[in-house]
């Protein structure tokens, strides 16, 4: 039996609901005890379900599909020069014609977390230890995934005279401008290094963990920079609606203020924004010198693959339309 899109995503949706009913008994220190509130642990088991549905979804592809998957692979190399060259591009015209150039990747996360510092650290100080360690750690990451998300949106439309005239898979581009921030990212990083000196933050051997969150970050802004890239070449409008989305995202994850102030209610809630978990593991490993449990790492790993799978799913079944609608 030929295994199409819609029979895998039938199949996903069939283990979530197999997975859900031997899951729901798991230990109280994976899925959190069962006396709190119902309408909090169901999802919590449910989205641990569809994490196990979709690395099975996964794992299944690989295997029955192995000659597709080595083609995309072969397809991807053929390219990965071309890919090189659109980071190289963006990272240059960033700071082309500035003064300091490349030294704004440094400077910039520092000259805002100065601004924000000076408004809130007075507000929070008793809340919150050393706060400019722990608005930059969240700010590198937040800025990361919302930089690399609103480039990606237009990347397909900008890139027209490309694909209009030669064959290149569209996925390049899109994947160009989440790298490009990662780049952006890894200056912003010596900034956060440099913070943390001067302030006199404890280095603990935690920190070697801070590539996790990063890749955790990189794959969920993969899967959504392809599925803006994708919706943005059909409907032009989202390139405003999702700056006003960026700016309340701002607002819902604790960046600048502390979880603690929030309603007990609120605060299950937030657990439903991927981005505050992935702020959250950085602060933990970087600020706190604690290593994030089993739940924090499948909350995080189950976002970037759902994301991964839905934006790399959408993309791929309607960039034949791109050119239509150019």
């Amino acid at each position: 039996m030929q295994l199409t899109k819609k029979r895998l995503a039938i199949f996903t949706m069939l283990m979530t609901v197999i997975y859900f009913v031997p899951l729901i008994n798991l230990p109280d220190s994976i899925v959190g005890t069962r006396g709190e509130n119902l309408m909090l642990f169901v999802p919590k088991v449910f989205f641990l379900s569809l994490t196990a549905a979709i690395s099975t979804g996964i794992l299944l592809v690989l295997i029955l599909k192995r000659n597709y998957v080595k083609e995309q692979i072969s397809t991807f190399l053929r390219y990965r020069h071309l890919l090189k060259l659109l980071v190289k591009r963006d990272f240059i015209m960033r700071y082309r014609k500035s003064v300091l150039g490349i030294l704004w990747s440094l400077l910039n996360p520092l000259l805002t977390m100065l601004v924000i510092t000076m408004v809130f650290s007075f507000i929070f100080k008793n809340q919150v230890d050393n706060f400019p360690v722990y608005l930059l750690s969240g700010q590198i990451i937040f800025g990361f995934f919302s930089e690399s998300t609103t480039q990606s949106m237009q990347s397909i439309l900008s890139s027209e005279s490309i694909i209009r005239k030669i064959y290149v898979p569209k996925y390049i581009f899109p994947m160009a401008k989440v790298f490009s921030s990662l780049l952006n990212l890894l200056f912003s990083f010596l900034a956060f290094l440099l913070v943390f000196i001067i302030t006199g933050a404890n280095f603990s051997w935690t920190m070697l963990l801070l590539p996790i969150p990063i890749i955790y970050t990189f794959v969920f802004s993969l899967g959504i920079s392809m599925l803006l890239s994708s919706m943005a070449v059909f409907f032009r409008d989202l390139t405003y609606l999702y700056s006003v989305f960026i700016t309340l995202l701002t607002y819902l994850t604790p960046l600048f203020y502390p979880v603690s102030i929030l309603p007990e209610k609120v605060v299950p809630v937030i657990g439903f924004n991927p981005m505050y978990h992935y702020v959250d593991y950085a602060r933990s490993v970087a600020l706190y010198s604690t290593v994030p449990d089993l739940w924090s790492n499948i909350v995080c790993l189950g976002f970037a693959l759902a994301a991964l799978c839905i934006g790399t799913f959408v993309f791929m079944n309607q960039q034949e339309k791109y050119i239509l609608y150019m």
